[in-house]
């Protein structure tokens, strides 16, 4: 039986892929990368700030420290900070806010597992932290999806075991780190269909058949 769902963040409950698109093409044309295009940006979606930093890296021809590195993921996060200023709860997708208020009525836990180390902000900023009863990011883990560190993290602190939890992700590195943990998954999103996951819809507002989920 499922007793916790652990969500992803970008492409689960909002969108900010363009956001972060825009700030890594800021970074990419500062270092005179003029290649980085959206397909590469697909590349970035669900790793960890550092693995998306050398998406960028790599189509250009300097080599660079690992202090550098940092500098410039950091410069790269604070472009995407002042984006975020603008996002409101208009911004969740479809299905968000009234999935989690129906798992809080069902007595579901509710967990996030972001790489994001903004997941806090961007989960205030959507007027949906007080929906989460725990919160796994970037600021709890080492480790990117494929790794399910990020999962393990948030069952740990739902004090749920990884086959109590459902994992709901739009990334293949998100689903394999689901199964990675031991845990079932849904997947959503454009490739929702081709993931491999335990079940899978369009979108959180697409016909979910919860009853069948949770008492599996």
């Amino acid at each position: 039986m499922i007793r916790g769902v652990i969500f992803d963040l970008d492409g689960v409950l909002v969108s900010t892929d363009e956001l972060h698109y825009l700030a890594w093409k800021q970074l990419a044309e500062e270092l005179g990368i003029t290649a980085f295009t959206k397909e590469d940006n697909k590349r970035q979606r669900g790793v960890s700030r550092m693995a998306s930093l050398e998406v960028v890296l790599e189509k250009g021809d300097k080599t660079y420290t690992d202090e550098e590195k940092a500098e410039l993921a950091t410069r790269k996060n604070n472009y995407y900070l002042k984006m975020l200023d603008t996002l409101t709860e208009n911004d969740l997708l479809p299905g968000a806010r009234e999935t989690l208020l129906m798992l809080h009525e069902r007595g579901v836990l509710t967990g996030l597992g972001s790489a994001s180390k903004n997941a806090p902000v961007i989960l205030e900023k959507t007027g949906i932290l007080s929906l989460f009863d725990k919160i796994s990011c970037g600021l709890d883990t080492t480790k990117s999806k494929p790794d399910p560190e990020v999962f393990l993290v948030a069952a740990k602190k739902l004090e749920l075991s990884p086959e109590e939890c459902l994992v709901v992700e739009d990334s293949q590195a998100g689903i394999d780190a689901a199964k990675a943990g031991g845990m079932k998954s849904l997947a959503v999103g454009p490739l929702y269909q081709t993931m491999g996951a335990d079940y899978c819809a369009k979108d959180l507002a697409d016909h979910v058949d919860w009853d069948t989920i949770l008492n599996a």
